[in-house]
């Protein structure tokens, strides 16, 4: 991968961005993904690591890379694939392998499929375990050789994603005892960071680069080899449990994350597996912190904290699980920005970005170490704070965090509207930041209706629709902490904002909202998915939403398989662009909520079909961060963009919101209802149950069905306690 500095695409002046580009495909090869906390593994098919040097395998932690080769071979060849899957809650990589044809002399010494390798491999407390089983099913006695090649290049993530470095640490290595050698790194930075590897039993030859083993298997007799890989920065190392304590400790910790949460199930099984695949998914991103468990964006590149991310991913699955919401709500109210700081667009108030734990971060190399340069994480986590209470009525975490929430609206107001028009723009402080502050943050991803990109500062359609959303939200927070007069003033501005928004956004030339305004004020008179945030934050005027939708589900809007990101034939439409033409799934989401909470449930269910078509393409029915926004075609899916995370929170979030979407699904803790509006079934259903919804203390199942009533959804209550009311709304 490589990042290429924009000012080697564009003028000499243009500042440097961090935008990924492929020397090699992520699809290209089927790649397995583990994670746990703050480490991470991305690994061939056959469990290694390292087949192709330029690719993003390794064992990553805290985001540097601590294995860059770790390849398993048989009599000095590659072991033959016979299977490789990750199991279905993500827990662990389970690949089968067997011997090829091993010749001596002129004689075959061991015939092909005689032996059997079976890896196990999991990630559990900031170490990698691996048990390979070798099973002779022959009836004679083989010796031969099985070994490692391995090697750590310690590389920063952003060296793997293609950064030059002019100087880097040393890296060195020592063996320990007979079976136990360290990898090390000494950084610019200072720090030491190692890995340890501990052969189990310990191998005939260790060396720096390499393990060897002497293996005799009797007829049908079978052995074992055990690795554990034990990964540590700042010089503190974990001691490693036994391979098997830290496997049930992984398991247990899975059945405690998931228990309690709501499932959902339909007559559709694929969509069922698209569904436990998200799950699963979700549960893997999340990760402990002392402020609470926070989704990681997605691997490789971004197994980090986002703020937009994070808040987003909570908010698409806030009516299933709330519980994400409260630890991204903590968590950003902790790392909030206190200070002026402009190396990291930093400013009082204002609501993380990205923060990153890599040694170029923490020497200022990348400004990401806590980095603050995005626009709308602030009214989002607003918005988020004011929806987490409408769904739960957690008075305690919002009196916690609303000192935040007050400084997150003064962001807004000061720094946020700097020249005071009543709207939120950007533009950075540092020239190692992001031009571009929204979530398309590509270089070339707000412009003109010619092409021409817009300067600064800049404010984004969506970003308008989420400060007034906020302001609405805190109203109502404002209210239950007694400060009325806040509350009105709080409301008054956000029906001005959603006045002045539609004088200044909307386009009659294009039937829908610019994409931003430039530093003129002029609009940029562009069709792109923006326009459908607006929906789905509530600032678009009723008699607008038609119109947005006609475009957004066009043929230009819609490549079948999802609403792209910028419509066809706008000046810089590229369907395997990142921003300009692509089709993300949670984009698609967001714009479905939009759609349904105007009334257009068909169009949602529209939205969901297309996605849901998608996912059928995915390996592991696993919906990735993005993919290419060319028109659907007869009998093949859609085109993978080749740099795509997944899993991608956001991503896994998506089928979920999806649902909530077509069903008009919302939860009020005053009330203590749970209230479906409208409900509408996509063609690919027509039965779902809901199970073990929390509605205040409450506990709700629930089954909803199409098949007898002309295609109306009905709602039946399976299970009930507490008094929780079941309402729907025609």
């Amino acid at each position: 991968m490589v990042v290429t500095p924009l000012h080697a695409r564009q003028d000499a002046d243009d500042v440097s961005e961090y935008h990924i580009e492929a020397q090699t495909s992520l699809v290209e090869r089927s790649l397995r993904t583990l994670k746990h906390g703050d480490a991470f593994a991305v690994l061939d098919a056959y469990g290694d690591i390292g087949g192709v040097e330029t690719s993003a395998e390794g064992l990553f932690f805290r985001d540097m890379r601590h294995l860059s080769r770790f390849q398993f071979w048989f009599a000095g060849r590659r072991p033959l694939l016979l299977s490789s899957v990750i199991q279905d809650d993500n827990a662990a990589l389970s690949v089968d392998l067997t011997n090829p044809d091993i010749e001596s002399s002129a004689a075959v010494a061991i015939h092909r499929d005689t032996i059997a390798f079976e890896r196990l491999k999991f990630l559990w407390d900031d170490a990698c375990y691996e048990r390979i089983a070798l099973r002779n099913f022959d009836t004679d006695e083989h010796r031969f050789q099985v070994g490692f090649n391995f090697d750590a290049d310690f590389k920063d993530l952003f060296e793997v994603r293609g950064v030059d470095r002019i100087r880097r640490g040393s890296v060195s290595s020592k063996i320990l005892a007979p079976g136990t050698l360290e990898l090390s790194y000494v950084g610019l930075d200072g720090a030491t960071r190692t890995t340890r590897l501990d052969f189990s039993p310990p191998p005939r030859v260790l060396e720096p680069r390499r393990a060897i083993f002497d293996v005799t298997i009797p007829g049908r007799g079978q052995t074992s080899l055990g690795v554990t890989v034990t990964l540590a920065s700042e010089g503190r190392t974990k001691p490693a449990t036994g391979l098997l304590p830290a496997y049930l400790n992984k398991r247990r910790q899975l059945r405690t994350a998931t228990r309690g949460i709501a499932t959902v199930a339909t007559s559709n099984t694929l969509l069922n597996e698209i569904l436990c695949q998200s799950t699963a998914d979700l549960h893997m991103l999340l990760t402990d912190t002392p402020d609470g468990r926070y989704p990681y964006a997605g691997i490789p590149w971004y197994s980090t904290v986002f703020g937009r991310d994070g808040i987003i991913t909570a908010m698409l699955m806030l009516w299933l699980d709330p519980s994400i919401a409260k630890g991204v709500l903590t968590y950003l109210a902790a790392t909030q920005a206190t200070a002026i700081d402009p190396a990291a667009d930093a400013q009082p108030g204002k609501i993380l970005h990205e923060r990153r734990q890599g040694e170029m971060a923490l020497l200022g190399e990348v400004p990401f170490r806590r980095y603050y340069g995005t626009v709308d994480a602030t009214p989002l986590f607003v918005m988020l704070a004011g929806m987490y209470f409408d769904r739960t009525g957690d008075s305690e975490t919002v009196a916690k965090i609303w000192p935040n929430i007050k400084a997150a609206l003064t962001w807004i107001d000061t720094f946020g509207d700097r020249d005071g028009d009543g709207f939120v723009e950007y533009f950075r402080e540092t020239p190692q930041g992001l031009a571009n502050q929204g979530w398309k943050d590509s270089h070339d991803s707000i412009f003109h209706a010619d092409g021409r990109l817009a300067e600064g500062p800049i404010a984004l359609v969506e970003v308008q629709a989420y400060v007034y959303a906020a302001k609405h939200k805190a109203a109502d927070l404002a209210r239950l902490v007694g400060d009325t007069d806040f509350a009105e003033s709080l409301t008054r501005q956000a029906e001005a904002l959603r006045n002045a928004f539609d004088d200044a956004f909307w386009c009659e030339e294009i039937s829908t909202f610019a994409i931003a305004l430039d530093g003129a004020k002029r609009p940029c008179r562009v069709r792109s998915s923006n326009a459908g945030h607006a929906l789905m934050a509530g600032i678009a005027q009723p008699h607008r939403a038609a119109a947005v939708a006609s475009v957004l589900l066009s043929r230009h809007g819609s490549s079948g398989w999802g609403i792209r990101t910028l419509s066809r034939g706008e000046a810089r439409y590229n369907p395997m662009s990142y921003h300009n033409g692509s089709v993300w799934p949670h984009d698609n989401a967001m714009i479905a909520l939009g759609l349904g909470r105007y009334g257009l449930k068909h169009e949602a269910a529209a939205v969901f079909e297309a996605i849901f078509g998608a996912a059928l393409y995915q390996d592991e029915h696993r919906l990735p961060e993005l993919f290419c926004g060319f028109p659907r075609k007869h009998r093949r899916g859609p085109t993978s963009y080749p740099v795509a995370c997944s899993p991608q929170a956001w991503a896994a979030a998506t089928p979920f919101a999806l649902l909530a979407a077509c069903l008009g699904i919302s939860v009020d803790h005053v009330t203590n209802t749970l209230t479906f509006a409208n409900p509408v079934f996509p063609d690919f259903f027509d039965e779902m149950e809901i199970r073990d919804i929390a509605i205040g203390s409450s506990r709700v199942d629930l089954r909803l069905d199409s098949r007898r009533t002309s295609g109306c959804v009905a709602v039946e209550v399976i299970r009930r306690t507490g008094d929780a009311q079941i309402i729907i709304r025609k």
